[in-house]
């Protein structure tokens, strides 16, 4: 129960890791008119963790929880397959945060990356099913996205709850493949969320990083 607990902590919207900054380029979109409603929500959010970065980044995850894994040259790989500028800070600035946190809180030095390589090397000893890591970490994700798209839509909280709620059991299903599988099922086809980010970078007014 204690590590379980502790990843709760660490992906907790408390813990400093900034993540409420980041809109993983969804601000571009809702500022576009295609996110709308709730549902407009869910089918984004849902494209992004089936065929995105959720995907991708609950692979990276489950490598990075594996015993005798590489960090450093988990590090590498996910920092090439960032497809841009945006989407590159978003991870390592929430990785270095994670980094720098869970070294100051637990006096483990763990060192900054992407942000799933950083979990997956501090959550690898606390006796956690790397489904249920995967699966947390994927929820925190979703959770963030929800939350700036009722800052920023804006939806009403129930409504965003509801989006969120409704995204579980495709996270259950997603943590359950990923953590069964390695580096070269990585692939990514979520086109639109990529161009997103890319032209979210010389948006005049904005409210997010990314």
């Amino acid at each position: 129960m204690s590590g379980l607990l502790t990843l709760v902590q660490w992906l907790s919207p408390a813990f400093p890791t900034g993540g409420y900054a980041f809109s993983h380029g969804m601000e571009q979109v809702i500022a576009d008119g295609v996110i709308r409603s709730g549902d407009d929500l869910a089918l984004w959010l849902g494209a992004i963790l089936r065929h995105g970065a959720g995907r991708q980044d609950a692979i990276l995850l489950a490598e990075a929880l594996r015993e005798g894994a590489d960090h450093v040259a988990l590090a590498g790989y996910a920092v090439a397959l960032a497809a841009s500028a945006e989407r590159l800070s978003e991870t390592s600035a929430q990785g270095a945060a994670l980094a720098r946190a869970v070294s100051a809180v637990t006096g483990r030095e763990i060192g900054a990356g992407p942000l799933p390589v950083v979990l997956g090397q501090a959550a690898a000893g606390l006796g956690v099913a790397p489904v249920q890591v995967i699966g947390l970490y994927l929820h925190a994700f979703a959770s963030n996205l929800v939350s700036a798209a009722v800052r920023f839509v804006p939806l009403g909280q129930n409504e965003g709850q509801r989006v969120l709620a409704g995204l579980h059991g495709l996270i259950e299903d997603l943590a359950a493949e990923a953590a069964g599988l390695g580096l070269d099922d990585i692939a990514t086809a979520a086109f639109g969320a990529d161009l997103a980010a890319m032209r979210h970078e010389t948006m005049d007014v904005r409210i997010f990083k990314t």
